[in-house]
C-alpha cells in the first residue's frame, strides 16, 4: 500500500547521545499527563539521551536529592491508563524566588541536565521561561559560590525548554486542545447523561456547575454535547435581563412536551457588571420565577479524576514525542516553545507568545471587552459558541427567513455514534435558515419506499447523547432504485440532500452524481458527512463515530490487561473491527500501549510474527508482566486471530501464556463520546450552511438546478482545515476493492507506536511541527476547530 509522504526525513540524524532530558509535571494535574511523561521518557531513551524524572514539580527541582531520578524504560510501564500524574505535582513558592531558582539550577547542573520538558499550565510554563532566561546568570552565581566549576558553565551554557500544556480547562491560547480537556469532558458528560434520566423521571430542572474559573470551555462544550437549555460562561456574560429570557426559554421548552431542563454554569460565570452568577443563584431564580422542581449538582474534582480518554492518550503521546524532537533540534538561540495541536497536526509555537495571548484574554475580560476575549480564545472557542447559539435558541416563526426550500437528511451504511447529533444539528440549522426539513428513514431503502416525513425542531430534542441511528440506516446503494428515488424527490419537492454515513454514503453520492445525466431530480446540492467507526472514507482524516469506537477499544484493553495483574506473564491477542482499514487497530494500539498491531495496509509475514514473539519474550524476561497485540479483522486472510493466538501460545511456552478476545459490535454501540457529539454537531451545522449557500446560488427561473462537480461534495477534515471536496475528485484517491483511501495520515503514527513498544524503527519527521507564530485571526477557510 502507498505510504504517505514520499519525502522522508528520519530522525537517525537527530541523536540524543550525551544529552540529558528531565521531565516534570507542574500546577494542577490533568488526565493524560502520564501518557506524555511515558512518551518523553521512551522517546528520549530511544534516541540515546539520559532521561530524568523530577518528582513533585518545581518543588522537587528546588529540593533535589531523591526527587530527581534517572528513568528507565520499565519505570513508565503500566502508567498510560492511570489518571493524574504519577511523578507528582506541587505548587512551589520557593521557585518563584531567585534563591529557589539558584538551588534548582545547581541540582540540574550536578546531573548534567540542560533539556527540560515541562507539562503544566501557563504559570508553570512562564516560570520555566524565566528560569531559561536567567540560566547563564544563575550559573555565574554558582561558580562564585564555588558550587560548580568554570568548565561546567561552558559545558552547560544553555538551558533548552519545551512545554506541553496539561490543563483540563483548555485555557491556553495557541492550541486547539490541551492534555486533559477531553477526559474532563468525558467525566462531565457521563454525569449529565446520568442526571438526565433522573430529571426526566421527576420533571426536574438541573443546574450543573463545572470547573472553569477563568475559562468557560468545559461549560460551553458540555452544553453543546448534551443540548443544554442554557449555559453561563465568564467570557460571554449574558445581556442585562438574562433572567427573564432564561426563564422564558425554560418555560417554552417545557410547553413543547420536554420533561426536563439542563442549565450548565462555569464556576467563574459573571454578569455584565462583573457580579458572580453561581449555581445556587440560578436555582433560586428558576424556583422563584417558574416554580420548577430544581436541583444543583457541583461536579468539582471528579472532572480531574479517572482514566484518560483515548484522545488524551494519543494527544499526549504525540506531543511527548514531538517535545523530544524539538529538544534535539533546538539551539542556543531557539526560543522556548510549546508543542500543541492545530486541527489534526502538531505545531510548535513560541511559549511566551502563547502565554501573552492567554494573559490578554483575562485582561480583556477584566476590562469588560467580552467580544474580544472570545476572539482571543481562538477559532475553536468562537465556533463552539456560534454553533451553541444556533442550536439552542429557536427564533420565533416571524423572525425566520422564508426560503421555500426542502432539504432531506438520511443516514447510510452501518450505525456510528454521533450520527444523531449530526441529524439534530442539520435539522435545527436548516429550520433556522428557513428551510423545511425532511427525515428519510432507513437510508436509500427507505427513500425509494417513500419513508419520508417532515421533521421539526422539537422532534430532535435529546438526540445528541443517543447512540446508533434513530432515523434508521441501511447499506442499500441507490443505483438500482434511482427511478423510484427520483420519483420520491419529485413528490416531496426535495431541493437538497444531506447524507450522513460511511463508505456506502460516499459510493451513494458518486452514483447520484452519475444519475444526474438521466434524472434532473439529482441536479441539486448534495453533501456527505463521514460517519463510520472504521474511519475509511477518502477526503477526511476523521469520521464521526471513530472516537467513540476507540474509547470502547481502549477501555476494554485496559480491563483485559488488568485481568492479568497478579497472575503469571500473559499476552492478549485482540481483534478489532474496521474492514480493511487499520485505523482502529493502529490508533487503539497507540492509546492502549500495544506491543504490535497487525493491519492490511502494512503487509506482514511469518518472519514479522516470529520477530514480534521474540521481542515480547525478551520484554517478558524483565519486570513487564503483560503484552497486548491488536489485529484488524481483515489484516490477512491466512494469519487469522486464531492462527496468531496459536503461534504466540506455542512460541511463548515457558515465558508467557496467551488469551484472545474478539471485540465485535461493542465497538459500534454505546453513547457517543463528547468528541463525536461535537464533531458531528459542528460539521453538520457547517454542511447545512453550505447547502443554504448553494441553494441560493443555483436557484434560477423558479427552480434549483445544480449539475457542477462542486455541488456534490464531501465535508472532511484535512490536517488543519474543514474542506468541501467534490466526491468525483476523490475517486482517484480511493481503493474501491478494499474500501479504503489510497493514502492515510495515521500510518505515520505506526512507527510512534513501535518506538513506544521498544522496537527499532525509522520515524518520519518530515511532518513534525516547525516553529510558527501565534495567529490571532486565522483565515475562515482554516476554521477547522475539529478538536472540539
Amino acid at each position: 500500500m502507498a505510504q504517505p509522504d514520499s519525502k522522508k526525513i528520519f530522525f537517525e540524524n537527530l541523536s540524543g547521545a550525551g544529552k540529558a532530558i528531565a521531565v516534570l509535571t507542574s500546577g494542577g494535574d490533568a488526565q493524560g499527563m502520564n501518557a506524555a511523561v511515558r512518551a518523553v521518557v521512551r522517546m528520549g531513551l530511544y534516541v540515546g539521551a539520559k532521561v530524568y524524572f523530577i518528582h513533585e514539580g518545581y518543588q522537587g527541582m528546588v529540593d533535589g536529592g531523591e526527587n530527581i531520578k534517572e528513568a528507565s524504560w520499565e519505570s513508565v510501564s503500566s502508567m498510560l491508563q492511570v489518571g493524574g500524574t504519577v511523578i507528582g505535582s506541587a505548587r512551589c513558592k520557593e521557585f518563584r524566588s531567585h534563591e529557589g531558582r539558584l538551588k534548582a539550577a545547581n541540582n540540574l547542573v550536578k546531573r548534567g541536565i540542560t533539556n527540560l520538558c515541562v507539562i503544566g499550565g501557563d504559570g508553570s510554563l512562564t516560570g520555566a521561561n524565566l528560569f531559561r532566561e536567567e540560566w547563564s546568570g544563575l550559573l555565574g552565581e554558582l561558580v562564585e559560590q564555588g558550587s560548580i566549576d568554570a568548565d561546567s558553565v561552558q559545558k552547560y551554557s544553555a538551558l533548552h525548554i519545551v512545554g506541553m500544556v496539561g490543563s483540563i480547562d483548555n485555557d491556553f491560547c495557541g492550541t486547539d486542545m490541551t492534555i486533559g480537556t477531553d477526559s474532563a469532558l468525558h467525566r462531565i458528560i457521563e454525569v449529565v447523561d446520568a442526571i438526565m434520566t433522573t430529571a426526566q423521571s421527576h420533571q426536574r430542572t438541573f443546574v450543573l456547575e463545572v470547573m472553569g474559573r477563568h475559562c468557560g470551555y468545559l461549560a460551553l462544550v458540555s452544553a453543546l454535547a448534551c443540548g443544554a437549555d442554557w449555559v453561563l460562561i465568564p467570557e460571554m456574560p449574558p445581556e442585562d435581563g438574562w433572567e427573564d429570557k432564561m426563564c422564558q426559554k425554560l418555560s417554552a421548552t417545557r410547553s413543547r412536551g420536554t420533561r426536563l431542563n439542563i442549565i450548565i454554569v462555569a464556576e467563574g460565570a459573571i454578569d455584565r457588571h462583573g457580579k458572580p452568577i453561581t449555581s445556587s443563584i440560578v436555582k433560586d431564580l428558576v424556583v422563584k420565577c417558574l416554580g420548577f422542581d430544581t436541583r444543583v449538582t457541583i461536579l468539582g474534582h471528579v472532572q480531574r479524576g479517572g482514566t484518560p480518554s483515548a484522545f488524551d492518550r494519543i494527544l499526549a503521546s504525540r506531543m511527548g514525542v514531538e517535545a523530544v524532537l524539538a529538544l534535539l533540534e533546538t539551539t542556543a538561540n531557539t526560543p522556548a516553545c510549546v508543542v500543541s495541536l492545530c486541527g489534526n497536526q502538531s505545531v510548535r509555537l513560541p511559549l511566551m507568545e502563547c502565554v501573552q495571548m492567554t494573559q490578554e484574554v483575562q485582561k480583556a475580560m477584566d476590562e469588560k471587552r467580552f467580544e474580544e476575549a472570545v476572539k482571543l480564545r481562538g477559532r475553536s472557542f468562537v465556533n463552539n459558541l456560534k454553533t451553541y447559539k444556533l442550536l439552542a435558541h429557536r427564533k420565533p416563526e416571524s423572525e425566520l427567513p422564508i426560503s421555500n426550500f426542502n432539504v432531506a437528511v438520511l443516514n447510510v451504511g452501518a450505525p456510528a455514534a454521533g450520527m444523531n447529533a449530526a441529524v439534530r444539528s442539520a435539522v435545527r440549522v436548516g429550520i433556522s435558515e428557513g428551510h423545511k426539513m425532511f427525515a428519510v428513514s432507513d437510508g436509500f431503502e427507505g427513500f425509494y419506499k417513500g419513508q419520508i416525513k417532515e421533521i421539526k425542531w422539537a422532534d430532535v430534542g435529546g438526540w445528541t447523547g443517543q447512540g446508533g441511528s434513530l432515523l434508521g440506516t441501511k447499506r442499500t446503494l441507490p443505483a438500482k432504485h434511482v427511478d423510484k428515488i427520483a420519483e420520491q424527490m419529485r413528490m416531496h419537492n426535495i431541493n437538497a440532500l444531506l447524507v450522513i454515513g460511511g463508505f456506502e454514503a460516499y459510493e451513494s453520492l458518486l452514483q447520484l452524481f452519475e444519475a444526474r445525466t438521466t434524472h434532473e431530480e439529482f441536479c441539486i446540492p448534495m453533501c456527505m458527512l463521514p460517519a463510520t467507526i472504521s474511519n475509511n472514507v477518502p477526503g477526511t482524516d476523521l469520521s464521526i463515530g471513530a472516537d467513540t469506537a476507540l474509547n470502547a477499544i481502549v477501555e476494554t484493553c485496559d480491563r483485559i490487561k488488568q485481568s492479568a495483574s497478579g497472575t503469571k506473564r500473559r499476552v492478549f491477542i485482540i481483534e478489532t473491527m474496521g474492514g480493511y482499514c487499520g485505523y482502529l487497530a493502529t490508533v487503539g494500539g497507540l492509546a492502549a500501549g500495544a506491543d504490535a498491531a497487525y493491519i492490511y495496509e502494512e503487509p506482514f509475514d511469518i518472519r514479522d510474527l516470529q520477530a514480534n514473539v521474540e521481542h515480547l519474550t525478551e520484554k517478558m524476561k524483565t519486570s513487564i508482566q503483560r503484552g497486548l497485540v491488536l489485529r484488524n479483522e481483515n489484516s490477512n486472510e491466512n494469519y487469522t486471530t486464531d492462527f496468531i493466538y496459536q503461534l504466540y501460545t506455542e512460541e511463548g511456552k515457558g515465558v508467557f501464556d496467551c488469551r484472545k478476545n474478539v471485540l465485535g459490535h461493542m465497538q459500534q454501540g454505546g453513547a457517543p463520546s463528547p468528541f463525536d457529539r461535537n464533531f458531528g454537531t459542528k460539521i453538520s451545522a457547517k454542511a447545512m450552511q453550505w447547502i443554504s449557500k448553494k441553494l441560493v446560488e443555483t436557484f434560477r427561473h423558479g427552480r434549483v438546478f445544480a449539475n457542477t462537480e462542486d455541488s456534490c461534495c464531501l465535508l472532511g477534515m484535512r490536517r488543519r482545515a474543514l474542506v468541501f471536496q467534490p466526491v468525483v475528485q476523490l475517486k482517484d484517491d480511493t481503493d474501491f476493492v478494499h474500501r479504503i483511501p489510497k493514502e492515510q495520515w495515521w500510518l505515520k503514527l505506526r512507527p510512534l507506536m513501535k518506538i513506544l513498544a521498544k522496537y527499532k524503527t525509522s520515524y518520519d519527521v518530515s511532518d513534525s511541527g516547525q516553529l510558527e507564530h501565534v495567529v490571532r485571526n486565522r483565515p475562515k477557510e482554516l476554521d477547522a476547530s475539529v478538536a472540539m
